[in-house]
């Protein structure tokens, strides 16, 4: 029986979805990589399919997670880039042999140098990090407004203002607080 570990969530930007594999990062932390048959599950799910991953890996993984999320949060509020944080992500984009292919669909699909290489599978996550943070796509980092969470995420809005990572979650969460504590100052207008 497979234990029961917290969804993913899935954006359409893969250096800051990844960075969304531990969320609530200034609340209760939840990991939603805890295990090194997680992180295979979570790299199929974006197209990056691998065959295994050891402890080490997994590490290697989220000290990637880390890099990235510490660059993105440093561009976002115009700070200077970790010195640390560019050399893991410069390092596992420059250990990955992944090729970007052309499906007859006309989609581009990552293939890894084999089946078992979760270091491949980093280094599209790097060189994906490294083009968002460079500025070299239509959009700009920003961090979520819950203060229990602070992720990072690509703003692809025409307004470039979004507020949350996520509406589902961090969104909804914030306006239900609104909503309640409004409901607390003016208990008579719920009649």
């Amino acid at each position: 029986m497979r234990a029961e570990f917290p969804d993913f969530r899935l954006g359409t930007v893969l250096a800051t979805s990844f960075t969304g594999t531990l969320t609530e990062r200034r609340g209760e932390p939840v990991e939603r990589i805890p295990t090194p048959q997680r992180l295979v599950d979570w790299l199929a799910v974006n197209g990056l399919a691998v065959d295994s991953c050891t402890t080490a890996q997994l590490e290697r993984a989220r000290e990637l997670r880390e890099s990235i999320h510490a660059a993105a949060t440093a561009t976002a509020i115009q700070d200077a880039l970790p010195a640390s944080a560019v050399q893991v992500i410069n390092d596992c984009s420059a250990q990955g042999r992944a090729a970007a292919i052309l499906t007859p669909e006309g989609n581009r699909q990552w293939r890894l140098s084999s089946a078992s290489c979760v270091e491949d599978a980093l280094g599209v996550i790097a060189a994906d990090a490294i083009s968002i943070i460079a500025g070299e796509r239509d959009g700009k980092l920003a961090l979520c407004a819950s203060p229990t969470c602070r992720a990072a995420f690509f703003d692809t809005s025409q307004s470039r203002t979004r507020k949350w990572c996520d509406m589902n979650t961090c969104g909804n969460r914030q306006k239900k607080a609104r909503f309640n504590a409004n409901q607390r100052k003016n208990p008579r207008s719920a009649e």
